[in-house]
């Protein structure tokens, strides 16, 4: 059995901003939490899809072609190949569905390029 992860407790345990931390795995798949703020870069995963839930706050995802705001409790699936940019204008905090060894830039070069996310 499994012990409950609680994600307010795992929230509080940083204050970073697009610092992606592991809170669980599942099979190939990595869950992570992150607090947004402020604009991140345009990128995309060629082989990955992304899953973002918005647990507090939110947050606009802006592509090529158009914009979607996400409210507390709105998700959205972004597919492989997809160029994005996440953006808040306020703290928000997110949980994301990823495959294990995903990086959060993509093939973009940023300085908040994570190539491995912290366990918490």
């Amino acid at each position: 059995m499994s012990e409950a992860i609680n994600i307010k407790e795992k929230l509080s345990q940083f204050s970073t901003h697009w610092d992606p931390h592991i809170i669980a795995e599942m099979d190939n798949y990595d869950i992570k939490l992150t607090k947004l703020l402020g604009d991140f870069v345009f990128h995309a995963h060629a082989d990955e899809d992304e899953m973002f839930l918005v647990i507090k706050g939110r947050f606009r995802m802006d592509y090529e072609d158009h914009q979607a705001w996400l409210e507390e409790g709105e998700m959205v699936v972004v597919p492989k190949g997809v160029v994005h940019k996440p953006h808040s204008p306020e703290e928000c905090h997110v949980l994301m569905i990823e495959k294990q060894g995903l990086i959060n830039t993509g093939e973009a070069d940023d300085d908040r390029r994570v190539e491995k996310a912290k366990k918490l």
